[in-house]
This record gives structure tokens, C-alpha cells and sequence, in this order.
């Protein structure tokens, strides 16, 4: 049995290995991303999660290097998994497998479905800063590596506190309720930057020498011995400032179903990697879902209440499955909504 630091350790050669393989030879040009290829990278990158649930619905057990009964009843008993053990190690192990595998991809289904705020501000970020269309690519692959080590950080961090500090899971539980209720009663208009009054710009303005304007797909540049960052690195700064900021409520929201950081980090990245291709996908239809919005602030209500009442839920026999049930049926009832009362033309416009 391969131990857990292997099995860590080999997951992330392969996500830095997809993603130099990404780089070197899927984006050495710098282009437009159509609808067509965005959709064909989206189901990739789909393929790749739901790959891993098969990986884990069979095999959960190489996650932590598990071998036996008393090191199963061990990791149930740390991570507080919603299972009744018996004593029978197949039986038990079935039982783990299942949840674990649930557990991972109703994070995965979180995180997915946050990062499309998420996208919402990225365009505006793009937009405020007038980044051209064929340089997105190039900065969303940056933003997705420097997302990658912010999220280990973040949620190994949250672990121990969880571990540690059990009122954290009232005070996650705090933040993902006040973000819920700020969706829902938030205004459906147009949000605005301005680059010249932005923090992070501000930031590295005072520390770094800035070129005035655009040069090619460059982050850096030399000028009479100097050298200078450009508008596209500080787009590319306040892109991972936003993401930070969106893990405050995305990685809270997954520990509120799991409370094995192996778990929460596997969910995060597969839903960051595939951040990139989704925010071409909807990008042109995002009009379409004009309700979104809305259920996204009515799922992290539920999960703020279900992070607050755990216990109590737990005893309730409120298990991971029924966690996923409500997330889906959440989503898509606000799809549906959408579709079925579009929102009339004059107020598309004007939106």
C-alpha cells in the first residue's frame, strides 16, 4: 500500500505536470478562446474530476495509506466521516470509499459552482483594465498556478484551526451566512473597477516601477537598464487578490461537508483547473442564467446553516448524500428559473 505522502506527493506532479504540459504545448500562442474549444477543454477538465470519484468510490483508502481496521477507525475518527462502523473491515472500507468519494465531489460541486462569481468579477477585472481577449488565457494560467499554492496554504491552515479550535466552525459558518444573505440582497448591476483607486494597483505602484501601457503578453520588460512590470501583470495581481478573497467562502463552504483537508485540497483543485475553460464557456451565456445569482447566495446559506448545526444535523441523519441532493437541486432549480423566465430585453440591455 503506497503511504499518504506518496499518494499527495504523486497528485501534485500530475496537476504540475498538466499544467507545464498546458503551457509549453497547448498555449504557446497566445489567441482567442472560441465557445467550440472552451467546451471541449470544460468536458476534459470534468473528465479528469469525475476520473478522480471513480478513483476514490474504489480505491479511497490510498489517500491515507490505509491497511487496516484500527487505522481505518483511526482516520473515521479524525475526520468525523458520517459513518457507522461495524467492525468488518470490507464492509467498513465500502462504507468509506462511498462517502469518501461523495464527500469529494459534492466539494468539487461547491467550488465549481462558486468559481462562477468568481468569473463574473474576472470579467470585470479584464474589462476595467482593457486586457485584449487573446492575452485571457495567459493570465487566467497564472492566476490558476498562484491559486493553486494559496489554496494549499489556505486549507491546511483551516484544518489545523478545525482541529484544534472547534468554535472556527461557527465563525466559517458566520461568514458563509453573511455572504449568502449580501447575494441575495445585493443589487442585479453592472459592478465596476477602477484600476487607478484599486488596492493591489496601489500596492505595486508604490514598490515596483510600472510601464505605462501594454507590451505584447508581457508581465515584465526592460527599459534603459530598468525594469518595469506591466498593465498585464498588475491585471494578473489583482486576479489572484480576487481569488483570495474568494477562498475566505469556498474553502469554508467544503469543510462544511468534509473535514479531511486531502479531500477539500483535491475538490479545490480539480474546480480551479477548470476555471479557466469554464470562464470562456460562459462568458457569452452568462446572460442566459440571470437567477444564478440568487441560488448561489441560497447555497451558502444552506451551507453556513449546515457548518453552524452540524452536530445537530448529523444526529438528524442528515448525511453527505443528502448534502449533495440539496446543492444539486439548488443549482438546478435556478437554472430552470432562468430558462423559463429569461429576463425581458429592454432589462437585458440595460444589464
Amino acid at each position: 500500500m503506497i503511504s499518504e505522502s506518496f499518494f499527495f506527493g504523486a497528485f501534485i506532479a500530475l496537476i504540475l505536470f498538466i499544467l507545464i504540459l498546458d503551457l509549453g504545448v497547448f498555449s504557446k500562442k497566445n489567441h482567442s478562446i472560441k465557445f467550440g474549444e472552451a467546451l471541449a477543454w470544460t468536458a476534459v477538465w470534468i473528465s479528469f474530476a469525475l476520473g478522480f470519484y471513480v478513483l476514490l468510490d474504489n480505491k479511497a483508502e490510498m489517500v491515507h495509506g490505509i491497511e487496516t481496521v484500527e487505522q481505518l477507525h483511526a482516520k473515521v475518527a479524525q475526520y468525523k466521516h458520517p459513518i457507522a462502523l461495524t467492525g468488518d473491515f470490507q464492509h467498513d472500507l465500502e462504507l468509506y470509499r462511498n462517502n469518501l468519494s461523495l464527500e469529494y465531489i459534492t466539494g468539487y460541486l461547491i467550488e465549481y459552482a462558486l468559481s462562477i462569481d468568481n468569473i463574473f468579477v474576472m470579467i470585470v477585472i479584464f474589462s476595467a483594465f482593457g486586457v485584449r481577449e487573446k492575452y485571457y488565457k495567459r493570465i487566467l494560467f497564472w492566476g490558476v498556478l498562484g491559486a493553486l499554492i494559496m489554496r494549499f496554504l489556505f486549507i491546511f491552515l483551516g484544518a489545523s484551526l478545525l482541529a484544534r479550535f472547534h468554535w472556527v466552525m461557527y465563525v466559517f459558518g458566520g461568514i458563509l451566512l453573511f455572504t449568502g444573505f449580501k447575494m441575495l440582497i445585493a443589487k442585479d448591476e453592472e459592478e465596476e473597477i477602477d484600476p487607478s483607486k484599486h488596492p493591489v494597483v496601489r500596492f505595486f505602484s508604490s514598490f515596483l516601477r510600472v510601464y505605462p501601457r501594454f507590451v505584447g503578453g508581457n508581465f515584465f520588460i526592460k527599459r534603459n537598464r530598468y525594469v518595469y512590470v506591466t498593465p498585464l501583470f498588475i491585471a494578473l495581481m489583482v486576479v489572484e487578490f480576487t481569488d483570495v478573497i474568494f477562498a475566505f467562502d469556498s474553502v469554508p463552504a467544503i469543510f462544511s461537508v468534509t473535514k479531511d483537508p486531502y479531500i477539500v485540497f483535491f475538490s479545490n483543485i480539480f474546480a480551479i483547473m477548470g476555471l479557466r475553460s469554464l470562464f470562456f464557456l460562459l462568458t457569452n451565456i452568462m446572460h442566459l442564467f440571470h437567477y444564478l445569482k440568487y441560488g448561489l447566495g441560497v447555497l451558502m446559506l444552506f451551507i453556513g446553516v449546515k457548518m453552524m448545526f452540524h452536530e445537530m444535523m448529523l444526529e438528524l441523519g442528515f448525511e453527505t448524500r443528502h448534502s449533495l441532493y440539496t446543492i444539486l437541486g439548488i443549482l438546478l432549480t435556478s437554472i430552470v428559473a432562468s430558462l423559463l423566465f429569461p429576463k425581458a430585453k429592454s432589462e437585458s440591455v440595460q444589464a
